[in-house]
C-alpha cells in the first residue's frame, strides 16, 4: 500500500521544504511532490534533470480580433472587470473569462481561448522521481494543480512499485492546502515557537481534523524562543496529538541551502540530528 506524507505549516518560512527535502535523502523508494505550487522551491536542493514540462490550463481568456473588431464599445461597456482596453485588446491579467464580451460582441469578433496558468514537470532527481510545477504570477486553480501533482506522484509510485510519496504542500490552510491534505495517510505540520506560531498550528490542526487526517507536530527553531516551545508540547498533549519533537535552531541549514543540498547531506550537526530522529519517529508511524 502506498503511503503518503504530507508535511504543511501555519505559515511560510517555518522550514518545511527544508524538513521535506531532508526526508527525501532519509527515505528510500518514494517519489517526491512539490506542491507549495506558488512559491515551489524543493527543486533547488536537490540536482534533477526535467524529463517533462507540460501546460497546465484550466481556464480562458478573451481575445479579440482586430480585423473583425468594429469598435462599438459594447465589450468595453459590459466588462466588469476594465479588461478592455482603450485600444480594443484585452488586458490579459483582468480578465476574468466569464464570456460577456464574445455572447454579446455584435460581429463575433471575440473568441475565448485556453489560458496557461502554469506549467508542470516530472523531474528526474539525486533521491527520486520529483513532481513540481510553476503556477504563474496572479493566476487561480492552484487546488487543482496541487491535485494533478498529487496524482502523477501517485502514478508514478504505483509504475515503480514505491511505497512512499513525500508531498511539500503550501503554509497556511487556503485551497492548496486542502488539496494537499485530503486523503493523506499522516499530515507533519511544522511550527515555530511564537505567539503566531501556536495560533496557526490550531488553525493547521483544525484542518486536519476536519479531514480526519492523522496529524503529529514538530517545532523548528525551537531553541529561539523554549517557552513557546513548551507551551505547544503541552498543548498538543493536552488533545492527544503527537507531539514529534524539537529541531534546534542551526546556521548549518542555511549553509545547506546555499550549498543546494539538504541539512542531513550537508551537516552532522544539531539540526541534522533533530530531523534524522524526527524522521525516525515518522517512519515507524506510517510504514510499519
Amino acid at each position: 500500500m502506498i503511503k503518503e506524507l504530507v508535511i504543511i505549516s501555519g505559515k511560510g518560512g517555518t522550514g518545511k521544504t527544508s524538513i521535506s527535502g531532508s526526508f527525501a535523502a532519509l527515505a528510500e523508494n518514494k517519489v517526491m511532490a512539490d506542491c507549495d505550487v506558488d512559491a515551489a522551491d524543493l527543486h533547488i536542493i536537490m540536482k534533477h534533470t526535467v524529463l517533462s514540462d507540460e501546460s497546465f490550463s484550466t481556464s480562458r481568456k478573451a481575445v479579440i480580433n482586430p480585423s473583425l473588431c468594429t469598435e462599438c464599445g459594447r465589450c468595453s461597456e459590459l466588462c466588469r472587470f476594465d479588461a478592455i482596453t482603450d485600444d480594443f485588446s484585452v488586458k490579459t491579467l483582468s480578465c476574468e473569462g466569464c464570456g460577456v464580451c464574445a455572447a454579446f460582441c455584435p460581429v463575433n469578433a471575440i473568441k475565448m481561448i485556453d489560458h496557461e496558468s502554469g506549467r508542470w514537470f516530472v523531474s528526474d532527481t539525486d533521491k527520486g522521481p520529483l513532481v513540481h510545477a510553476c503556477l504563474g504570477m496572479a493566476e487561480g486553480n492552484s487546488g487543482k494543480l496541487v491535485a494533478l501533482l498529487r496524482k502523477k506522484a501517485r502514478a508514478i509510485a504505483e509504475e515503480k512499485g514505491y511505497n512512499l510519496i513525500i508531498v511539500d504542500g503550501s503554509p497556511g490552510t487556503g485551497c492548496p492546502v486542502i488539496a494537499s491534505v485530503t486523503g493523506a495517510s499522516y499530515l507533519l505540520i511544522v511550527t515555530e515557537p511564537t505567539v503566531s506560531g501556536l495560533h496557526d498550528l490550531k488553525r493547521a490542526l483544525e484542518l486536519a481534523a476536519h479531514f480526519r487526517v492523522k496529524s503529529g507536530v514538530c517545532v523548528n527553531k525551537a531553541d529561539i524562543n523554549s517557552d513557546v516551545a513548551s507551551d505547544i508540547e503541552l498543548f498538543c498533549k493536552s488533545k492527544g496529538i503527537d507531539f514529534l519533537g524539537t529541531i534546534p535552531y542551526d546556521k548549518d541549514v542555511t549553509h545547506a541551502q546555499i550549498a543546494g543540498k539538504s541539512v542531513v547531506e550537508h551537516s552532522e550537526g544539531p539540526a541534522s540530528a533533530s530531523i534524522k530522529d524526527l524522521w525516525n519517529r515518522i517512519k515507524n508511524e506510517i510504514l510499519v
